[in-house]
């Protein structure tokens, strides 16, 4: 098969070519002989770079090929339509423009391949092979004529590849890394740190922090009032009917409670129960010969079940009651934790080690009473409530306000004002734990008619948008917690600031770093950090960036932290991981250079030739795709 570079150079890239083509090429059909319709007429290119068309056929593919691209990296399946949507069509269309370049170049330089390198590559397909195993002329012509190809037009498309190929080869070949940049680069990556870091917390400061008084509270109170301020809300007026009120004013069923604690019995008796490990033998003599081993101590159990070829995760049985076990059942809940015991077994004879007794457990009917009492009306309120839910509806439909639906069905009456997110956002009503009720209310808009939204408990709502509530600051003694909890905050932050710079005065002048603090200390590391769990990322990047015997006070987010790089190792000169990493970092440039190179001369190509689109076939082309 033809290598096609296409876009990337130093690759080959099978999508672009035209025995992919050819196979993928059935389902594309659809497009009027690989044509769009256009006013009566058929359009059968997108656009041409030089000489060179870009064919609609080519150009529906492509797409086709970025959408199983996107649906594969994301491992579920995209529609081409959504795929356009994310910009692959504009990724298909530049790959196809860089090969049309690259074939008008070959073109007008006159390179190409002969007829006996396309033949080569014809006879080599697989698609091709008869059933006599080698390339047959019928099947080859059969299914060029499947996918919609001529003969001629398929052999000049695998030339203009084979010459592709050439041509980009010519263009990325040949170039070298310079040994002074991959030397740099190296020295730069393979470079290692080792420091030492103490974290400055609430008990690194020498006294604790006072709790401010009610001046100081009501002064941060007005000085950052925009954080106690909630934001824009919807005040909604709701008619709701929920499981716990109905439930409450419903007769206790006795009989109801009884039958429930019967169905679930065994919630409520729980049998003793032994956590085992059993280890089967195949016959009686072989388990008393291993039985016989481990009571003269020339073995353990976990030896026994080694030389069995098992693991101990095959012989656990885990916890079980006396009837799970079986035969054995008897004898093993006779014998004491620790004790290892002989038992037969439907499996047949078997050691049996008990690694812990669990006594039963048993909560009577009268102790379970009143949690089940609950749980029998709440689900007698949920099925009241269920069978009130088309009356609701009904009522809704025929345009009853919420005034009159709370007459007529019992339901609550309420007014919240709803934030999504932010200060003020939970006002303590229950219904904003329902996230139906939230997904409700936040598509709410002006001029909705109210529709009843079921819960996730069973209960119903349905709300009416009143109007919407500007920002309004929380009340101090609303906020006063919140305002208590950001100054503390505040005040910690500034006290270990201060104490952090005492520290640092404190060990550049001598003092002994590991008397000012919990020191953590990494022996090494590298740039990615590998060593370093939990370590910011500020650390790191300080870190690299100071001499040996620096220290640095860090700051991150909630993290203040005192850092002293303690060395420097250089990168080594010799060996084979240094040489294996050389050798990585030279490819990667060499690939980068090439890259660019790649990408300069088919910008170049295809500006000297010139470039034409034909925008309305391409959005007639992106249209038909499914």
């Amino acid at each position: 098969m033809a290598k096609s570079p296409d876009d990337q150079p130093k690759k080959k890239n099978k999508g672009t070519s035209a025995l992919t083509w050819l196979m993928t090429g059935m389902l594309i059909l659809g497009l009027g002989g690989f044509g769009v319709s256009n006013f009566g007429g058929t359009i059968n290119s997108i656009g041409s770079v030089g000489k060179i068309d870009i064919p609609v056929r080519d150009y529906a593919q492509a797409v086709r090929d970025e959408a199983a691209k996107l649906s594969q990296q994301f491992g579920t399946q995209i529609q081409v339509q959504q795929a356009i949507s994310f910009g692959i069509d504009r990724q298909a269309l530049a790959g196809l423009v860089t090969r049309a370049a690259l074939d008008n170049a070959a073109l007008s330089a006159g390179l190409s391949v002969g007829d006996a390198t396309v033949a080569q590559e014809v006879m080599k397909e697989r698609a091709f092979i008869g059933s006599s195993g080698s390339f047959d002329r019928t099947v080859y012509r059969e299914a060029l004529s499947r996918a919609g190809w001529r003969e001629a037009d398929f052999e000049e498309s695998l030339r203009r590849d084979a010459a592709r190929a050439l041509l980009s080869g010519a263009v990325t070949g040949g170039f070298a890394a310079p040994e002074a940049t991959t030397d740099a680069i190296y020295k730069w990556v393979a470079e290692r740190r080792g420091f030492s870091l103490i974290r400055l917390t609430e008990t690194s400061l020498t006294a604790p922090l006072t709790d401010p008084d009610e001046a100081a509270l009501k002064a941060w109170y007005d000085a950052n009032i925009a954080e106690f301020t909630r934001g824009e809300s919807k005040r909604l007026r709701y008619a709701v009917l929920l499981p716990e009120t109905i439930a409450t004013g419903l007769p206790v069923d006795e009989a109801a409670i009884r039958k429930m604690y019967d169905a679930r019995i065994s919630e409520f008796v729980i049998p003793p129960r032994r956590l085992v490990e059993r280890l089967v033998y195949p016959d009686d003599a072989a388990r008393e010969a291993a039985l016989a081993r481990l009571t003269a101590g020339e073995a353990t159990f976990e030896d026994l079940v080694t030389a069995r070829g098992l693991s101990m995760v095959a012989v656990d049985m885990g916890d079980v009651s006396e009837t799970e076990l079986g035969s054995a059942g008897a004898e093993v809940f006779a014998a004491a934790e620790g004790a290892v015991i002989s038992a037969e077994t439907s499996l047949g004879p078997a050691l049996f080690r008990i690694n812990g007794v669990l006594p039963g457990e048993e909560t009577t009917f009268e102790e379970a009473h009143d949690d089940l009492a609950q749980e029998v009306k709440l689900e007698a309120a949920r099925l009241e409530i269920n069978h009130k839910i088309d009356e609701i509806d009904d009522l809704l439909a025929g345009g009853a306000s919420l005034d009159e639906l709370a007459t007529q069905t019992g339901m609550e009456l309420g007014q919240i004002d709803y934030i999504a997110t932010g200060p003020g956002a939970q006002t303590g009503n229950k219904l904003e734990g329902y996230q139906a009720f939230r997904a409700a209310a936040g598509a709410l808009k002006k001029g909705d008619f109210p529709e009843a939204v079921t819960l996730d408990d069973g209960g119903v709502v349905a709300l009416e948008f009143v109007e919407m509530v500007p920002p309004t600051p929380i009340p101090f003694d609303e906020a006063r917690s919140e305002v208590l909890a950001a100054l503390q905050q505040s005040n910690l932050r500034a006290a270990l600031d201060a104490r952090g710079l005492e520290l640092k005065t404190a060990a550049e002048s001598g003092t002994d770093f590991a008397t000012l603090g919990t020191v953590e200390t990494v022996a090494e590391t590298s740039r990615d950090g590998a060593t370093t769990e939990n370590i910011p990322a500020s650390v790191l990047e300080a870190a690299f960036a100071m001499k040996a015997g620096d220290i640095r006070l860090i700051e991150e987010g909630s993290f203040i932290g005192l850092l002293r790089l303690d060395h420097v190792t250089a990168a080594a000169e010799t060996g084979d991981e240094a040489e294996a990493l050389k050798a990585a970092i030279s490819s990667q440039l060499e690939q980068a250079v090439a890259q660019d190179a790649f990408t300069a001369f088919t910008t170049s190509v295809a500006d000297k030739a010139g470039m034409t689109l034909n925008q309305n076939a391409i959005n007639q082309v992106n249209s038909s795709l499914q």
